[in-house]
């Protein structure tokens, strides 16, 4: 593999590397790609000092940053104290919004760099950052060296070198760095996760997560995605999005905190949709005649991982293909299993199983009762109420604010943020060399051997208020 090539695929091209990074360009697939020094503070089960009062900027406020402060003004103890978006209108309706929940927040718009002024402030603790992916991992690092905790939409970062940036600076400033991935945090998924726990699969074996969601029409509407900017992303081709599958099993996997991933192998389709799209567009709108010759990713992507305890992840991304939602959500055990999708008629979600066939649905039903985990019992019946994908997304805003409140170490880390992160670029690089294996970082530096368990008791917390 010649080097330019190597930096080209790995998105390490024109971006400085740290001193405590060192590249490897080798000839063997296998090398690894970074080579890191001594972990300089560990992260994983950090307990940041209490906040009574959380202060919080937001940063973006398209479909994903309105919904964020549209759910934060049902947790109490928060103040909004400012909102950026570079397009003034978002900005002011934001705000506008907000007054009417007796938040007061100073308006930052008007050019690329207003939102630095957001995080320069001295009387904000937390920076919720909502903008599209390109932007995540600067932005996060900035907040973070202005001292700032963050939490970041996902993917945390692109290349890898920003995955290893993000976690020397949270590491430096000992400021968490939180991937906002919500499907951590719904229903069932904590189901499943409260079970493994408690050990009603026995060892796990295997475990399959996906994005596999047609947002194939809303890729090409100008005035839906900011400068379209999902359609430019669409134009690298490996698993782009792969924290919704990934982040639930890779809890109950115990990634990072027991046991790690260790090598990928990626292969995707060609692409049947996209291309043909943008040709049939550019005959009548010429904005669309400079993707005409672009290569894009294939329809559908198929990653597979192997943890350094043998067990294996199958990852999978499609969101041009006509087909239902899902996110697979597969357990599979020495004792029982767990899937999620396809969702049953009736609505209900997930199947458990400890042999050839499903439980029936009124063992189910006792199944959820014993094993449903205590931040549900809590504040379940409210997030559903209050919503966001079903009350998932409040679940994890609520989360984030009791752990910041009590001084509890986060559910997700910044090592979670990076290793979770990591797989769309590595995934890029080994669908570009004929599926060959690549090895995954480990972002932290051997500290997955003692890191402990996500605690999913709430102990020390959950007496973060809540309004109706």
């Amino acid at each position: 593999m010649k080097k330019r090539d190597f930096l080209k695929i790995a998105g390490l091209s024109g971006i400085g590397v740290t001193s405590s990074v060192e590249i490897l360009v080798a000839g063997s697939h296998r090398e690894p790609l970074v080579k890191v020094r001594k972990q300089e503070f560990n992260m994983s089960g950090y307990a940041a000092p209490k906040i009574d009062n959380v202060r919080i900027g937001y940063i973006g406020l398209g479909n994903r940053g309105a919904g964020a402060i549209k759910r934060m003004v049902h947790i109490e103890n928060v103040q909004i104290k400012g909102v950026a978006d570079i397009l003034p209108e978002k900005a002011n309706s934001a705000k506008q919004q907000l007054e009417q929940s007796g938040h007061r927040p100073d308006v930052y718009s008007g050019s690329a760099d207003a939102w630095k002024k957001l995080c320069d402030r001295d009387d904000i603790d937390l920076i919720y950052i909502c903008t599209p992916w390109d932007l995540h991992a600067p932005m996060a690092i900035y907040a973070m060296e202005q001292g700032k905790h963050v939490a970041v939409e996902i993917p945390a970062a692109l290349t890898v070198d920003e995955c290893w940036k993000l976690v020397e600076i949270s590491e430096k400033t000992k400021k968490h760095c939180m991937m906002l991935e919500n499907c951590c945090y719904d229903f069932f998924e904590l189901l499943t996760l409260n079970m493994a726990r408690q050990g009603f699969f026995g060892e796990i074996v295997h475990a399959e997560g996906a994005y596999i969601h047609d947002i194939f029409d809303s890729l090409f509407q100008k005035d839906k995605r900011f400068e379209l900017w999902r359609l430019k992303e669409n134009l690298r081709n490996g698993n782009l999005y792969p924290t919704h599958g990934l982040g639930p099993v890779a809890q109950v996997l115990d990634i990072n905190r027991g046991d790690k991933m260790d090598y990928l192998v990626s292969m995707s389709s060609n692409d049947f949709m996209l291309q043909a799209r943008a040709k049939e567009l550019a005959e009548k709108d010429p904005y669309f005649k400079q993707y005409t010759d672009k290569s894009f990713r294939g329809n559908m992507n198929t990653t597979t991982i192997r943890t350094s305890k043998g067990r294996t992840i199958m990852l999978q991304h499609d969101v041009s293909s006509p087909r239902p939602y899902s996110r697979l959500h597969t357990i599979s055990g020495t004792k029982g299993a767990a899937q999620k999708y396809p969702l049953s008629e009736d609505g209900s979600q997930g199947r458990i199983s400890q042999g050839h066939e499903w439980l029936k649905a009124s063992e189910f039903k006792e199944l959820e009762a014993k094993y449903q985990p205590e931040i549900v019992k809590r504040v379940g019946e409210l997030a559903k109420k209050v919503g966001g994908h079903g009350g998932m997304d409040f679940l994890m805003d609520w989360r984030l604010i009791d752990c910041l409140r009590n001084g509890l170490p986060l559910d997700q880390d910044v090592y979670d943020a990076a290793s979770w992160s990591v797989i769309a670029p590595l995934s890029e690089w080994s669908v570009a060399h004929r599926s060959n294996s690549i090895d995954i970082p480990d972002f932290t530096n051997g500290a997955w051997k003692k890191n402990r368990q996500v605690d999913i008791t709430l102990k020390g917390g959950g007496n973060t208020g809540v309004k109706s």
